[in-house]
């Protein structure tokens, strides 16, 4: 065996340059242990029995500090095992379902405990400053901070308008909703979201995911009031969602669509839209409902048959690269970071100008004309929700909850690294519901947080909040005063500044790392992907999620085993196969599974691989292949890894037994959780073994050759 004198660099060398691990096809396909390798002789032969812990109970009680300094000094191996075997009983499966619950509504008697002992006065402040963080900031808010939120308010509103035209023509609603969209939303997520760097309003994504659901129920050719009244209610329904996540803390539900999943659908939804922008760059009038790709391009091939202007296709591709190239010198140069944000801005104010003085509507050039001016107004009377697709407009809310809050929360949380603070996912949840409730009754359509207008925001040095609060108001008197000159506005330009925030959707990056680090993940990447792209959104989205449950499915039914060994100059046994200098003990095999539940979902598959590993060992044993010169006469369990265990586990623990003994081989469990050896204990299973329980895999090996306690890593 190597000397204890290992030095630590050497140690930490074997866990950074240990074999590559199996991938994850060679992991489902495989299924036995023939490519076990042969144990080594490190230590001399022992005889085949343990040394029985003393079956008298010890009494457990909650121990005083001297007397756990005590046990630290003076316990032995044999009082250590009943440790295990004596220990309280652990909770039942009603207590835990309680103790969830109570998890859950935790923070909120945590807070109404603590009003309950203040003034009356001082507790509604309290639960206004809970309710309202910009009570909070807002008392330490100067004029230093206001001056970079007013730069900050104006620079992503000058991005804001023309994206939020070309967003609402994207979801198939009237140009106005989309300045709609930003105006209420933004206020009410001002006074109550914690993000500072977060802008609100219509993203690209969400406003193709509406119509891509809803024409289904209501074309919007045919009847745009209906269709727009249904925009509204799957809005509300979104809110309400949203508002009920962060009310129960159920936030984890947005973790159903993992990180691999999101890169894969919304790189798919870029390209859709993308797509759809051709029917305003080429100026098509007839344009397919379906969003994916093969129908787009047979109506984009279509339309080349038939009389088309060349204009559109010209105005909208040179100001698609006036936009590009602003963005490039932006970041090449940051005192330049104003110019991306003002190019689209720039764009729409020279194009409609070119428009108006050429007049180029009358020679095929595409054109926004009317635009609704004024504040919002009031759609309450608009929301259906007594009609006959109030049930599937509801569904269409769950998902797009889903999606708004997982792209709003991936925003704030990537900005507020950055800065250096903590975001309240909860407390967004409830921002983004209301924002989205109140309106849906103020004629808005889904909001949530831009990426790219949150990128602009933090490059032009926003301090708070408030910098939401100046687009927004920034937007009201651009619907009071300036929709009339937007009559002009070719489409074409709107398309254009849709297509120039596409690139940044489509990360080649973060699909690569996820290639290298795992191929399942890559596999609902691409499953996203393509579904969007060839079937529907909706289709991507669930394709993506199926995937990842598949995954989890089968590494559930399908759980690793590994072989442990000593790994020399430490007292730890671990993994032979990621640390090929770890040894084995002749005579003993260690098993690990990896796997945090022994149920009836892996508990045969499991049995058989050790069986079958023990069968090919005694094979290379009998050819004289290994160079242990002892049989098997144990195996030990490391139990460490699983957290629970069912009946269908205990009963092929049970016929794993018989099939060792008939093979003359004893069986051992080390280092068993609470609620497992407590299951084991009542089905008898401990006395069937003889009681060979451990504290450690190293105490287990102690107890059959004697010599000096190893502990298990």
């Amino acid at each position: 065996m190597a000397s204890s004198a290992t030095n630590h660099g050497e140690k930490a060398n074997w866990v950074l340059h240990a074999p590559r691990p199996p991938g994850p096809w060679r992991e489902f396909m495989e299924f036995s242990g023939d490519q076990e390798t042969s144990p080594t002789d490190i230590l001399p032969s022992s005889p085949k029995h343990f040394k029985q812990p003393s079956t008298a109970s010890l009494a457990v009680e909650t121990p005083t500090a001297e007397e756990k300094l005590d046990l630290e000094k003076n316990s032995s191996p044999v009082q250590r095992s009943e440790w295990v075997l004596n220990g309280p009983e652990p909770p039942g499966l009603w207590h835990e379902l309680m103790d969830s619950v109570r998890e859950t509504s935790y923070y909120c008697g945590n807070k109404y405990s603590s009003l309950k002992n203040q003034p009356a006065l001082k507790s509604v402040v309290s639960i206004q400053q809970e309710i309202f963080p910009i009570l909070v900031w807002g008392r330490s808010y100067n004029i230093s901070k206001f001056k970079h939120d007013l730069l900050a308010g104006l620079t992503i509103a000058s991005l804001c308008i023309p994206q939020s035209i070309g967003y609402a023509t994207l979801a198939k609603l009237d140009p106005q909703y989309g300045l709609y969209t930003s105006v209420v939303p933004p206020l009410i997520y001002a006074v109550m979201g914690t993000s500072r760097e977060i802008a609100i309003g219509p993203v690209a994504v969400v406003s193709l995911l509406l119509p891509s659901m809803i024409q289904k129920l209501q074309d919007p050719g045919a009847d745009p009031i209906a269709y727009t009244k249904l925009v509204l209610t799957a809005t509300f329904f979104t809110g309400i969602f949203q508002a009920s996540f962060g009310l129960f803390r159920l936030g984890f539900l947005v973790d159903f669509l993992s990180h691999a999943a999101i890169v894969g659908f919304v790189a798919g939804a870029a390209i859709i839209i993308g797509l759809q922008q051709l029917k305003g760059l080429l100026g098509i009038t007839h344009f397919p409902t379906n969003t994916d790709v093969i129908s787009v391009m047979e109506a984009v091939w279509t339309s080349f048959h038939h009389p088309w202007s060349p204009h559109n296709f010209i105005l909208g591709c040179s100001f698609l690269c006036f936009i590009l190239i602003s963005r490039y010198l932006g970041k090449k140069n940051k005192k330049l970071f104003w110019l991306p944000a003002v190019a689209p801005l720039l764009s729409v104010i020279l194009s409609t100008l070119i428009v108006y003085l050429t007049r180029g509507d009358k020679h095929g050039i595409k054109i926004v004309k009317h635009i609704k001016d004024g504040l919002n107004p009031s759609s309450v009377n608009l929301l259906e929700l007594h009609g006959p697709y109030v049930g599937d407009v509801a569904k269409v809310g769950l998902i797009v909850a889903l999606v708004a809050l997982t792209e709003a929360i991936a925003v704030g949380r990537s900005f507020s690294s950055i800065k250096g603070y903590h975001m309240d996912g909860n407390k967004e949840m409830m921002a983004m519901g209301f924002m989205n409730i109140v309106g849906s009754f103020t004629s808005c359509y889904v909001a949530t947080g831009s990426f790219s207008r949150t990128a602009v925001n933090y490059s032009a040095g926003c301090e708070t909040p408030v910098s939401n609060i100046v687009m927004a108001i920034t937007v009201i008197i651009s619907l009071q005063f300036l929709t009339k000159l937007l009559y002009y506005t070719p489409t074409a330009i709107l398309a254009s500044i849709i297509l120039s925030a596409l690139p940044g959707l489509v990360d080649l990056n973060k699909v690569y790392r996820i290639w290298k680090v795992d191929k399942l993940d890559f596999l609902a990447c691409i499953g996203a992907f393509f579904g969007v792209l060839f079937a529907s959104v909706e289709i991507g989205l669930l394709v993506a999620v199926t995937i990842s449950f598949t995954k989890i499915i089968l590494i559930s039914i399908r759980p690793g085993t590994e072989t442990l060994g000593k790994l020399p100059g430490t007292e730890m046994f671990c993994d032979t196969a990621q640390y090929p200098m770890a040894v084995k003990i002749p005579g003993v095999m260690i098993i690990r599974v990896k796997s945090a539940l022994f149920c009836f979902a892996n508990a045969n598959f499991i049995k058989e691989r050790i069986v079958r590993w023990i069968t090919a060992q005694k094979a290379a044993d009998t050819k004289g292949q290994t160079k242990d010169k002892e049989a098997i006469h144990l195996v030990i369990l490391d139990m460490s890894n699983l957290i629970n265990i069912d009946t269908s586990g205990i009963a092929t623990l049970e016929e794993l037994q018989k099939n060792l003994i008939s093979e003359g081989i004893e069986l051992a469990i080390a280092n068993p959780r609470w609620q497992v050896i407590h299951k084991l204990k009542l089905s008898n299973f401990v006395g069937k073994i003889g009681g060979r329980v451990f504290v450690t895999v190293g105490e287990a090996v102690d107890a059959s050759f004697g010599g000096k306690i190893a502990t298990a890593c």
